[in-house]
């Protein structure tokens, strides 16, 4: 019978620090061509609402795929944008054998891929932080960065007023008082060392000139070929690595408008961020060099993450056996 994993059994299976190195692991086993997995499919159901389709094989031998709705208006209720499952079969027989919530992967494994970023792109000695955004993946990487540098100031800054107040207080205790709410988008990113994009947004939410020679910048948000959150002129200047090159050209407004614009070429991606995790291409060139990480979120990190919970929950007797 497959095993049922809630948000809770998952949550307690997968700390970040160990989700950072499983990511990690995987994106170099996917740009060293040993990972099996298409673009994703998606459809949009209705305007601005999607269903997407995940499958991917990984190299330890578990099947799965990751179903998901994304539905942007779910954040005026209270509910999340994001939605999912994931199931995972035997590769062999064709078995079910688990069904994983996908919601808190979802959320942390996107912030434990951005981690990797951080480790391998941005400066040793990147002290502050800049965050865009106040929603769920805004805390995730809130826990996930500080595992990988030493920030010693916090910017946030969002354009629900509540919600970032709120965001601020909850991790200026979390963090000895480093995290402080910015009084615009501007304020939060200039001078900052480490630039995360996390909003809803489909146009830019940061101007090109903000962002300082040296910084790293994280774009998690916009997912789709006609939506960005980065300005044609920042992405023309930096160093521009990707989670996969195919989606990418498939995927990331954030790449393809300014290729439409006659900015950039296809060959503006320098690498794939496991070719620089695998040490096959370098991250950045020296102190000075902008570097960015586009992330759009692969198959292969749900299956490893969600088959990473399903090995710990069997060991530890969590879960629950349903018969299908």
């Amino acid at each position: 019978m497959p095993l049922w994993l809630s948000e809770s059994d998952v949550r307690e299976a997968l700390p970040m620090a160990e989700l950072i190195d499983a990511m990690q692991a995987a994106l170099i086993a996917f740009s060293a061509g040993r990972v099996v997995q298409p673009v994703r499919t998606v459809m949009e159901y209705r305007g601005g609402a999607f269903f997407g389709l995940m499958p991917a094989l990984d190299p330890d031998g578990l099947l799965g795929a990751k179903i998901l709705t994304v539905v942007p208006e779910n954040l005026a209720s209270g509910l999340p944008s994001h939605q999912a499952l994931i199931a995972l079969f035997e590769p062999g027989s064709g078995a079910v054998l688990a069904i994983v919530d996908g919601r808190y992967i979802t959320e942390a494994r996107t912030a434990a891929v951005s981690a990797v970023s951080v480790r391998h792109m941005a400066r040793e000695d990147a002290r502050v932080l800049a965050i865009i955004g106040s929603g769920v993946q805004a805390h995730s990487h809130m826990e996930a960065l500080r595992m990988v540098r030493e920030f010693e100031e916090v910017r946030v800054w969002s354009p629900n007023r509540e919600r970032l107040e709120k965001f601020a207080g909850d991790w200026k205790v979390k963090s000895a008082g480093k995290v402080k709410a910015a009084a615009s988008a501007e304020e939060a990113v200039r001078g900052a060392d480490v630039v995360v994009l996390a909003t809803a947004s489909n146009t830019p939410v940061i101007e090109g000139a903000w962002v300082g020679d040296g910084a790293h910048v994280v774009a998690v948000g916009a997912c789709r070929p006609t939506t960005r959150e980065m300005p044609t002129e920042l992405v023309a200047r930096a160093l521009v690595v990707v989670d996969s090159q195919a989606a990418a050209m498939k995927e990331a407004g954030d790449i393809l408008l300014p290729i439409a614009e006659g900015r950039i070429t296809a060959d503006h991606i320098h690498a794939e961020l496991g070719a620089v995790a695998g040490e096959v291409r370098a991250g950045r060139a020296g102190a000075e060099q902008v570097t960015l990480f586009k992330s759009l979120g692969l198959a292969i990190e749900d299956v490893v993450s969600a088959g990473l919970a399903y090995r710990r929950a069997v060991a530890g007797g969590r879960g629950i056996q349903v018969p299908l």
